[in-house]
């Protein structure tokens, strides 16, 4: 605040993730309580992706790292069927949300995607994911295929809950200052033999102290070594058991981090981050303060694309947060990252496509990023998939909520009871009532950042009211011409 206010800032534009933008809407709040003039705006940058709501279809970055990446993936695929004797266990960066391992997988077709959010909602322990990748192994190896790529993203460690547990008793012997010598005599009994059934490297990995966030360096926890050691240890159980008998089982693993972030960006971040600095401009210009340059219709072609300034409290939610034994839930408001919508367009498209990216070695070839001619336009697949246009359907809430009048009455039917019991059923009656009412509860529900879900089921109700008050408004001989009632 000092430094605004000596350099007499009209605006300051903060540009990261969920972490950055959580910031920047503490920040303005402290600088208009201190009457500073310095209006603070967001802009959506993270090459992870995790940073998507009703108002951020994606981030500037996403698309350039997960063309580079892909580009990585689909060469170790080629080089695996070439060889045809090694299986790559390829981890690639997202922190704890999977949308860049997501993406890559559509964009190059390896023959296993292990996401986080799926481990996390079917709580697969360890062992469960070693089985599948095991039993992936041995399918393959029955149709004489002894190669393969698996892709796993970077938070996955975190995803296994065995595993995030005993990241958390690590977290809070940090927090109370133990020695990292001391602290593996120190975890609870449980913990204490997972870790000692973990490689060497993986127990010096974990017990790396965290980042500002509580959370583990997952950039250098190994967990693709870590898959790859125990899948080899459990294909030679298999064979000393009689249940395999292929090959023997060779593993190559590969982690493609930052180097993709040093990669000269696609032409669609280019225009999408020459399109939010220009909001963000604007925004400061008409004196916006905490709010985030946004841009919806991203799949359509630039000129489709809308320009809005989000507010980031409507991104924003409470969660608690414990500082360890004793301590008192502390809750803080933040942007929390998205993780992949595993009942969206995009998740089940790769669902339908897993057994065939399984079996049939389907590999794609994307390709560099290309920046002139055939392909230089490309957009990432989840984006062009889902249909996100969030801005696009408040304009038609809007539109349909000043359809309804405040003067035509709209039909209701109620069922209610017969209380004599005289009929054997129920009774429809008809009531009027005024759509102010509807339209004040539709308002009142329908705020900035509600669900989508929400916003979806505002305006069927309004659509079905106007519908039905077009039904009232017309003659009845106009309605039905064909028939003559007398």
């Amino acid at each position: 605040m000092t430094t605004c206010r000596s350099l007499n800032l009209d605006g300051l534009v903060i540009i990261g993730g969920v972490t950055s933008n959580s910031d920047a809407a503490q920040l303005a709040e402290t600088l208009i309580q201190n009457n500073c003039k310095t209006k603070v705006v967001g802009v959506p940058v993270s090459l992870n992706g995790d940073l998507k709501n009703q108002f951020v279809e994606t981030t500037v970055g996403f698309d350039t790292v997960c063309k580079v990446n892909s580009q990585l993936v689909s060469n170790v695929c080629l080089d695996a069927i070439s060889a045809g004797k090694y299986y790559y266990f390829v981890r690639l960066m997202g922190r704890k949300a999977s949308h860049v391992a997501f993406e890559c997988a559509l964009q190059s077709h390896p023959n296993m995607l292990i996401l986080g959010e799926e481990v996390a909602l079917s709580k697969l322990t360890l062992m469960e994911i070693i089985n599948k990748i095991c039993d992936g192994v041995q399918a393959r190896a029955e149709l004489g295929k002894y190669h393969g790529v698996l892709v796993i993203p970077e938070g996955l460690i975190e995803s296994i809950p065995e595993m995030y547990a005993i990241i958390q008793e690590i977290n809070i012997l940090h927090n109370n200052n133990v020695p990292v010598a001391e602290m593996s005599s120190q975890l609870s009994p449980w913990a204490a033999a997972l870790f000692q059934f973990l490689p060497p490297f993986i127990r010096r990995e974990l017990l790396l102290h965290q980042e500002s966030d509580n959370s583990a360096q997952l950039s250098q926890i190994d967990t693709e070594q870590l898959l790859a050691h125990l899948v080899e240890t459990e294909m030679i159980k298999r064979t000393k058991e009689g249940r395999y008998k292929g090959r023997k089982f060779s593993s190559v693993c590969h982690f493609f981090g930052y180097p993709a972030r040093g990669s000269i960006p696609s032409n669609f971040d280019c225009d999408y981050a020459y399109a939010l600095g220009r909001i963000s401009l604007h925004m400061i210009t008409v004196g916006l303060t905490g709010y985030m340059a946004s841009v919806a219709n991203l799949k359509d072609p630039v000129d489709k694309w809308r320009c809005a300034a989000a507010p980031l409290t409507a991104m924003m939610s409470v969660k608690r947060h414990l500082r360890g034994p004793g301590a008192i839930p502390i809750g803080r408001p933040s942007i929390h990252p998205s993780p992949i919508d595993l009942k969206g367009k995009a998740y089940e498209l790769l669902r339908e496509k897993a057994s065939s990216f399984l079996l049939d070695d389907f590999y794609r070839t994307p390709g560099g990023i290309q920046f002139e001619g055939p392909g230089s336009d490309a957009k990432p697949i989840t984006l062009t998939i889902e249909n996100q246009d969030y801005m696009g359907d408040i304009e038609i809430l809007k539109e349909y909520l000043g359809k309804v009048g405040t003067k035509n009455p709209f039909i209701c039917f109620r069922v209610v009871s017969d209380r004599k019991k005289r009929f054997p059923f129920k009774k429809q009656v008809l009531t009027l009532t005024c759509p102010t009412m509807m339209r004040c509860h539709v308002r009142t529900m329908v705020k900035p950042g509600c669900s989508r879900e929400i916003l979806k089921a505002a305006i069927s109700s309004m659509v079905s009211v106007t519908d039905v008050l077009t039904v009232m408004s017309h003659p009845l001989n106009t309605e039905l011409p064909l028939y003559h009632f007398k």
